[in-house]
Formats: structure tokens, sequence, C-alpha cells
């Protein structure tokens, strides 16, 4: 049986510049230059737009969920970019009590 399905494309769209692309949906379509002419007709016609892409599905290579584990802990390691990462809370107290003042209470 003959293929008869046209390649996905997956659709980005940049509401104005300098915000980020988002992925909008998908369109199916013979060649790229097809794909963006749907993309326009189907998700860039009534709303704001500022920039379209469509990447063929198929090139995109993304992480499975059993992999997320291992390629993102790192990521959740990293306390010295929240603010709890930061231990100067002491410090803070003795220089107030030195200067008649008082840390209000966390809640």
């Amino acid at each position: 049986m003959a293929d008869t399905q046209w390649p996905v494309y997956e659709v980005f769209l940049q509401e104005k510049r300098g915000d980020p692309h988002v992925h909008v949906g998908a369109v199916h379509a013979p060649d790229p230059e097809m794909a963006l002419i749907l993309a326009k007709e189907q998700f860039a016609r009534r709303g704001r737009c500022a920039s379209l892409w469509v990447v063929p599905a198929e090139a995109i290579y993304a992480s499975r969920a059993e992999e997320a584990e291992g390629l993102f802990a790192s990521a959740l390691e990293k306390e010295y970019r929240e603010p709890r990462g930061f231990r100067v809370t002491e410090r803070v107290r003795r220089w107030m009590e030195r200067h008649g003042q008082s840390l209000p209470e966390a809640e």
C-alpha cells in the first residue's frame, strides 16, 4: 500500500518580537513552503503573530520520560540559585541587633 500521508510539520508561533516561539500545533504538508502557508492560515489568521516556524516533526529529538530523571537531576541540586541558598540570615540578625533592630518573625 502506498504512503498517502504528507509529512507532519510542528508549528511554533511568536506573538511579538522579543517573545519566545511557542508550540501551537502541527500541520500536514508536502514541503516546508506549503507547511508555512497552512500554518499561517491555521494559527496566525486571527491572532497576533510576528513570526512562524515550521519544523519537520521527524527532525525533533526529545527526551523520553524514563530518561528525564538522569538528564535533569543536576538542575534540581542548584540551591544557590534560590534565595534559601544564601545563608546570611544569622549575619543580618547580628547586624540588626548591634543597631537596635530585630528581624520580623517568619510566617
